[in-house]
């Protein structure tokens, strides 16, 4: 795969990403869906501090590409695995701070972005690298995916993982995971709520294109504000969550030319031509 940055020549360029030169990962951007790829197979794809500083880049590129509807986050077909976590040469304490500082900046650029994320995982997601697939905002993992935090066996403990695992697993499925390190299936992972759809190796690149076609034929800004109101909402009193939903929906949504196009389309039984505005 080539690690440069690829674009769809159909792409107007004022709405696609900067042509950016990338070492550890792939970028490729066609319609309405820019793909991330972790591009180290050789070393199951694990994280340098340059490969995180490429992703950050590269999501935080993604602000203006007016276009792009949804980010896909996957790993390249030869790997050994989607993400072993952080690479040893950078794990070392010497390295700790900016480690955990470029690490953290990925999550932030993940959060900050107003387009759906979806990580699609096939092979181990361990350490740093479960952190960074559960962290999407939906997950597809084939049969043969599976997820580790094992960080305690080192005396450590995952940063990321112990902040958000107890809000999707609650605290003592969250607590199980971190302090034993155990290895958990898709299908485990499929029951516990962290990720989507658990499909067949052979039959993920389908399944996949199919669950991103039907987020990118919505409009761009609706998908953005659905997914601010859910992160913004989470963790508020219920009250003030419901009064935060209703001023994003009356003061922002209403004001849009595509949530006006949407309610006509429905009176005259056609399908919606969003001019994401």
């Amino acid at each position: 795969m080539d690690p440069q940055t690829t674009l769809d020549p159909t792409i107007d360029a004022s709405t696609a990403p900067a042509r950016l030169a990338y070492e550890n990962i792939a970028v490729a951007v066609s319609g309405p869906v820019a793909r991330l790829t972790l591009n180290r197979p050789a070393t199951a794809n694990s994280l340098t501090v340059r490969m995180m500083q490429e992703l950050v880049q590269a999501v935080e590129s993604l602000h203006e590409a007016r276009d792009v509807r949804v980010i896909l986050l996957d790993a390249a077909k030869d790997s050994k695995a989607f993400c072993a976590g952080i690479a040893l040469s950078d794990a070392a304490p010497d390295r700790a701070f900016q480690m955990v500082e470029t690490f953290h900046g990925i999550f932030r650029a993940m959060l900050e972005i107003s387009k759906p994320v979806v990580t699609v995982v096939n092979g181990a997601a361990v350490g740093a690298g479960c952190e960074l697939a559960l962290f999407g905002d939906l997950v597809i993992a084939s049969e043969k995916a599976v997820f580790a935090q094992p960080e305690v066996r080192a005396g450590l403990f995952p940063p990321i993982a112990a902040i958000i695992l107890p809000h999707l697993i609650g605290p003592k499925r969250a607590l199980q995971m971190i302090l034993t390190g155990e290895r958990i299936t898709a299908q485990q992972a499929l029951g516990l709520g962290l990720v989507n759809r658990v499909v067949p190796e052979a039959e993920l690149e389908k399944t996949v294109q199919a669950f991103i076609a039907q987020i990118a034929e919505q409009s761009a800004p609706v998908l953005a504000m659905a997914k601010k109101v859910i992160f913004q909402s989470m963790g508020l009193p219920l009250e003030e969550a419901m009064k935060r939903s209703a001023d994003i929906y009356l003061n922002q949504l209403m004001d849009l030319e595509d949530s006006q196009e949407g309610l006509r389309a429905i009176l005259e039984r056609r399908k919606p031509v969003w001019k994401n505005k």
